[in-house]
């Protein structure tokens, strides 16, 4: 199992593959960029997010619902609002600075997140695309199997706090939204309505979190060593996938424009696709394209632990709870096949 990608000749960026684009765009065209109508899509994702919140509310303790069917509201209101709290960070949530800002506080307090948290922490992952370092996302998508990158957000408040990232009143801000969140939690224990907080709330938030954590974070970026701007994310293009996931599968077209609407990718990724095509921009789903591929990817379902180094990692003081010189060798070979080199950001 290795993290290395070789790229293939359609992969391949040179000067040749430029002067042969059909198209000599050098970037997005302006139109994708104004921004959003005060009505648009994303607008109708946070309204339609609330009224399924209400609706599993009255399906608890009003209609008598069965619990897997308040599970699935719950987990598509949750879903929903995880595009608007990620469109809101970047301003393309509504032209309105304040109803932006609204948005973005409102699916965060429905996400159980704090909307200052995760701006600054975006940002710094936009910034740092894959550095060990300085991309907290990086370390979400590294540092242990999928099935329980959920839990692994909890480090943006961890790291939003180490490297002081806060502006202005935001320390106030997550007070209050962290203050709010205790009071629903202590208020359903009192009242003896913490079942509903547990089933229809925190199980479909952790639903939630699986889901973004692989859209948002491991598939874009994996196999998590390109810094270029050009290929630190890719594309696997579908329709049904860009409505399913509202379209993260563009996810590069998202990070060479962030201020594009997530409903604008597909079109925007349309108009550019030449200009992808010379830069070698990743668009495929990069797993079963080799053996290889998919092993890793199967790693990091079960395990995903990667190392940085291919020696002298940190990871190496694992080995010195293993029993047998044999188990020590077998766990040395593994953190060295999965380690992730990432490549200087203008390689």
């Amino acid at each position: 199992m290795t993290c290395s990608v070789i790229p293939t000749l359609t992969e391949a960026a040179s000067p040749v593959a430029m002067a042969a684009a059909p198209d000599h765009r050098r970037s997005v065209p302006r139109r994708f960029l104004r921004p959003p109508k005060p009505w648009n899509p994303t607008v109708g994702l946070f309204l339609c997010g609330y009224l399924l919140a209400g609706l599993t509310i009255w399906g608890w303790f009003v209609g008598g619902w069965p619990l897997p069917l308040l599970v699935a509201t719950g987990f598509l209101a949750l879903h929903l609002q995880g595009t608007v709290i990620h469109d809101a960070c970047h301003r393309a949530a509504h032209p309105h600075r304040f109803w932006n800002a609204f948005m973005g506080h409102g699916a965060a307090m429905l996400l159980g997140f704090s909307y200052p948290v995760f701006t600054r922490v975006h940002l710094e992952h936009h910034a740092h695309v894959n550095d060990p370092e300085k991309d907290p996302d990086h370390t979400v998508s590294t540092f242990g199997p999928l099935w329980l990158i959920a839990p692994r957000f909890f480090y943006h408040e961890y790291f939003f706090f180490r490297r002081r990232l806060w502006r202005r009143y935001e320390l106030l801000e997550w007070g209050i939204a962290r203050g709010l969140f205790v009071v629903i939690v202590v208020t359903a224990a009192q009242q003896g309505f913490l079942p509903f907080v547990f089933n229809c709330w925190f199980a479909p938030a952790l639903l939630v979190g699986v889901t973004l954590g692989l859209f948002f974070d491991y598939l874009p970026h994996r196999p998590f060593n390109e810094r270029n701007r050009w290929r630190n994310a890719r594309i696997y293009p579908s329709k049904t996938m860009n409505w399913l996931i509202m379209g993260q599968n563009y996810h590069l077209v998202h990070h060479l424009w962030p201020s594009i609407p997530w409903f604008d990718y597909k079109p925007a990724y349309e108009a550019v696709k030449p200009l992808l095509d010379a830069k070698g921009s990743p668009q495929r789903l990069g797993i079963y394209e080799s053996r290889g591929d998919l092993l890793n990817f199967l790693y990091d379902v079960f395990l995903g632990i990667r190392s940085h180094k291919r020696s002298r990692s940190r990871l190496r003081n694992l080995v010195r709870i293993v029993p047998s010189r044999w188990a020590c060798r077998q766990l040395l070979h593994v953190l060295h096949r999965t380690a992730v080199t990432p490549l200087p950001r203008r390689s």
